[in-house]
Parts: structure tokens; C-alpha cells; sequence
């Protein structure tokens, strides 16, 4: 398995051992991502003993105390407003055409592209590019199943993970630059951000690591730590978004901090105590309305600072 593929079992067997999804399913989705029968029964083997024990997942036994848990700034945080969405397409490299939803401020601060997590664009993720819109920014959803006919073109969630998994992640870089061509083109002369989630964290990382000198400002959201990524040249202050009982992501945040200390950027680190992986979603299982209220305040106020 490739990387992304690896950090997406581990998120299965993880959902699976908190009892989010069942054993049938759990093994359905690691066939997808390309697993054996066997190589997934035992993975899923391993995360139900360990969640049983009590083993904590955090690879490198770097402490999950929050790194930062003084109150947020001052924002009026109004969670339901949201502009409407609508679809667009653009072209990419290579004849790619991108899909993706829109949203805009009518006089907007700054752009913001938001990248989907592994479950694809879902209206989650649109209402998330219309909150941006409501606070007062121009807003791009991207799809990075756009060359594969969309997310919509799947069966279910789990056909959605499988693809994002097959694909290599120099052409995700390549499809949020392009994104990044769109936002300057739709919104002149704004200086232009990126937010993700989970997967989309990950992908900030990356996007990060493609020292594009657009980005003036980037927020993942509790995203794995690509190997091999260094961010001097870089020039986007970085808001890390992690969350107190995501032990599996919290791995690579110490890592992260340094890769960020080390390119000299701007940078805080944020981990919401109380808080489990995506708790942002509103609409997933581990939801968390006043750490999701928490962080959206400070990335409201941390592109406030940087792009407006």
C-alpha cells in the first residue's frame, strides 16, 4: 500500500474499534483501499485488542497533552450561516477538468480553497465553502475525484476512500494549484488560504510542502504528516488544527511543529482538548459542537489576520 492508502486503513480499523462502523463494512472498505481478506481481518484484529487494552494508537509516544488551550479570540461564530454552493468547473493541467463547488462574499476579504476529506466533496464540505462565503470570503469546495468523474460518480463512501486511495498525490498537488489559479482568477488581487480535514489536512501538507508563494495562509485540520515533506520557501502562516484524542494523527504533530519552526514560518499549534478526529464534521459520529465552534473561531480569526 501507498502512504495514503495506509493512513486511510488505520482510520477504518480505528473507526471500526470505536464502533462507528461494522466489522462487515470495516472489512469492505480495506478490500477497497486494496487490502486482502486476511491482511484486514488481522489489522482490525489488532486495532479491536489494542482499543481493548487500553493501547494508545500515537506512534511516536509524543504526548497527546494539548499543545494549546487558552480560549479563542473574540469571534462571533455563527455555525448554520452559509451562502449557497453552486457547481463550477475549470480547467486543470494536462486536460483536466476540475469540479468543484463555489461561494462568495460580494466583496470578499480573501479566497479560501477547502479540501474534502477522504469521503470526497460532500455537502459538508460545500456548507463549509459557504460558511466561508457568509464570514465574508470567496470560497472553493475542490473535488479530487474531479479526473474520475466526481464523488457524486460513486456507489457509496467507501468507493470514495478506494479511489482517493489509487491515486498518486503529486497529481492532488497539482489539482489544488490549479484550484489556486481558479481563486485568483474568480477573486483579483485577494490574497488566497487553504483549509482541509483529515485526508484534505494531510493534502494542506502537502500543498504547503509545494512552496507555492500564493499561499499567504493555511489551516489542516487534524492531517497526517506526508514522509519526505520540508517547507523551507514556504511563505503561508500555518494554523495546526489537532484534536486532544486523536492519538493516531497526533503521531506526526511534533513532527509537523518542527518542519514548521524549521522553515521559519508563522505558526501556531492548536489541539482541542476533549476532542476526537473530525470533530469538525457536523455530520459524522465524533462531532463536537464547542471544540468545532473553538476552532472555527480561531481559523476565522487566523485568515482575518492573514489574507482580509
Amino acid at each position: 500500500m501507498n502512504e495514503t492508502q495506509q493512513y486511510f486503513a488505520t482510520e477504518i480499523a480505528l473507526d471500526h474499534a470505536d464502533g462507528l462502523i461494522p466489522r462487515r463494512e470495516a472489512l469492505r472498505r480495506l478490500v477497497l483501499i486494496g487490502l486482502t481478506v486476511a491482511s484486514a481481518s488481522s489489522l482490525l484484529a489488532a486495532c479491536e485488542s489494542e482499543k481493548a487494552a487500553g493501547v494508545s494508537s500515537t506512534k511516536d509516544g509524543s504526548s497527546d497533552v494539548p499543545a494549546s488551550t487558552t480560549p479563542p479570540p473574540a469571534v462571533t461564530v455563527q455555525p448554520d450561516a452559509a451562502l449557497a454552493t453552486e457547481s463550477i468547473t475549470f480547467p486543470g493541467i494536462e486536460g483536466r477538468t476540475l469540479q468543484a463547488g463555489w461561494a462568495t462574499a460580494p466583496s470578499p476579504l480573501g479566497a479560501v480553497l477547502v479540501i474534502h476529506e477522504n469521503r470526497g466533496l460532500t455537502d459538508h464540505i460545500r456548507n463549509v465553502a459557504g460558511r466561508f462565503a457568509a464570514a465574508g470570503y470567496a470560497a472553493l469546495a475542490l473535488d479530487l475525484l474531479s479526473e474520475e468523474g466526481g464523488t457524486g460518480s460513486f456507489a457509496d463512501a467507501g468507493e470514495v476512500t478506494g479511489a482517493l486511495g489509487q491515486i498518486m498525490p503529486a497529481r492532488f498537488v497539482e489539482d489544488m494549484r490549479s484550484a489556486l489559479d481558479e481563486l485568483a482568477r474568480r477573486a483579483p488581487g485577494k490574497k488566497l488560504g487553504a483549509i482541509g480535514f483529515c485526508f484534505g489536512g494531510g493534502m494542506m501538507w502537502r500543498l504547503l510542502g509545494s512552496k507555492d508563494p500564493r499561499l499567504s495562509a493555511a489551516a489542516p485540520f487534524y492531517g497526517p504528516l506526508p514522509s519526505g515533506v520540508d517547507f523551507v520557501g514556504a511563505q503561508a502562516a500555518v494554523l495546526g488544527v489537532y484534536a486532544e484524542l486523536d492519538t493516531n494523527v497526533n503521531g506526526s504533530r511534533d513532527a509537523a511543529t518542527s518542519l514548521l519552526e524549521a522553515a521559519g514560518l508563522t505558526h501556531e499549534i492548536v489541539t482541542l482538548p476533549g476532542a476526537n478526529h473530525a470533530f469538525f464534521n457536523d455530520t459524522g459520529a465524533r462531532y463536537h459542537p464547542e471544540a468545532a465552534s473553538a476552532a472555527w473561531a480561531r481559523v476565522l480569526a487566523w485568515f482575518g489576520q492573514y489574507l482580509a
